[in-house]
């Protein structure tokens, strides 16, 4: 059995020896770190120059904000708000219009395969609280019964720049699949807003950037092997940008000799079966960039190359499981393969 946290511990680790190591030459420029546990996840966070200090503090001001905003368990956050509106409005900050905006956006699109409003699915098999548990099929019947992301109105008031959303009586969400993108979005937003021109935000196989390295390079993400998660297979070289990955072996748990892991099929509440062992998108919106990962792991390997060439605006790198990695066409120059044990193609 393998939780979350520990697969973020190691994620986090893994990025931060690779870019510590690319950033070793330069000494020109002070480095300051910083560890943050939020949203069940070791957060590593490196800013660079004399704001350093001031713009890690920020950042992290605004992930444990997001974390006590986001929090379903929480009575004062506005997730268990929305979760206990029975149908009435519900005022929201302007980071959770653009999460739910931007999930719309790819539920659409989608047809659904990225669906905020599984969480009862999600609490049902216990990748809530890691009490887990496999349900019956009366018991997800039962609980896919309330999906209602297509209910929601989301209202914005432009006079005086507020938000209202309301779902359906009985609505559950979670912000899981959105939440870290939009936290590390907004945390590089502060740093960058109180003189940090140099950084980086790793939430596991969450990363954003700011700006470039100190010496005016790219940096260097490491993607992490799906098969042995305490290493990696290959790099992307990149700006200012981010990175997410969604993959089956970031949190699962066996029983009776069967693996289960976190990522659902929206249509029949049980974990998704397909050819894929991880997606990951690489986007300047952090927030879409969270919501793709999921949303294009559920769609599988044809169809999130579909999308890809429909609608655009990301780079993407799919892994299978017979090892076989597929990127398309913007890496050919930004991603380089070190594990021999995979093969590599591009695509148009």
């Amino acid at each position: 059995m393998k939780q979350l946290k520990t697969s973020s511990r190691i994620m986090a680790m893994i990025l931060c020896l690779v870019m510590m190591f690319s950033l070793s030459a330069c000494s020109e420029a002070k480095e300051s770190q910083r560890q943050v546990f939020a949203m069940d996840t070791v957060m590593s966070l490196i800013a660079y120059g004399p704001k350093a200090e001031s713009g890690l503090s920020a950042a992290e001001s605004v992930i444990l904000s997001m974390d006590a905003m986001l929090d379903p368990d929480l009575e004062t956050s506005t997730t268990y708000a929305i979760n206990n509106a029975n149908g009435a409005n519900v005022s929201i900050s302007g980071q959770v219009a653009k999460m739910l905006s931007t999930a719309d956006i790819v539920y659409k699109q989608t047809n659904g395969a990225l669906d905020l409003s599984i969480f009862p699915v999600i609490e049902r098999w216990g990748f809530h609280n890691s009490r887990y548990y496999v349900p019956t099929e009366e018991e997800l019947a039962s609980d896919l019964s309330m999906r209602c992301f297509d209910g929601m109105v989301l209202t914005s008031f432009p006079s005086s720049g507020s938000y209202a959303v309301s779902f359906p009586a009985g609505a559950k969400l979670s912000f899981a699949a959105v939440g870290k993108g939009n936290a590390a979005e907004n945390a590089i937003t502060a740093m960058r807003n109180v003189g940090v021109t140099s950084g980086l935000i790793s939430m596991g196989g969450n990363v954003q950037t700011l700006g470039l390295k100190p010496d005016g390079s790219n940096w260097n993400i490491a993607i992490q092997d799906p098969n042995n998660p305490s290493t990696y297979l290959g790099v992307i070289s990149t700006g200012e940008t981010a990175v997410v990955t969604s993959g089956s072996y970031q949190r699962y748990f066996t029983q009776n000799g069967k693996t289960y892991h976190h990522l659902i099929n929206p249509e029949n509440g049980n974990p998704i079966n397909n050819t894929l062992s991880s997606v990951t998108i690489i986007c300047n919106d952090g927030t879409m960039a969270d919501c793709l990962s999921t949303g294009m792991f559920i769609l599988g390997e044809s169809k999130a190359l579909n999308y890809w060439r429909t609608y655009g605006g990301f780079e993407m790198i799919l892994i299978n499981k017979d090892k076989h990695i597929t990127c398309t066409k913007g890496l050919i120059e930004k991603f380089t393969l070190i594990n021999e044990d995979y093969t590599l193609s591009y695509t148009e």
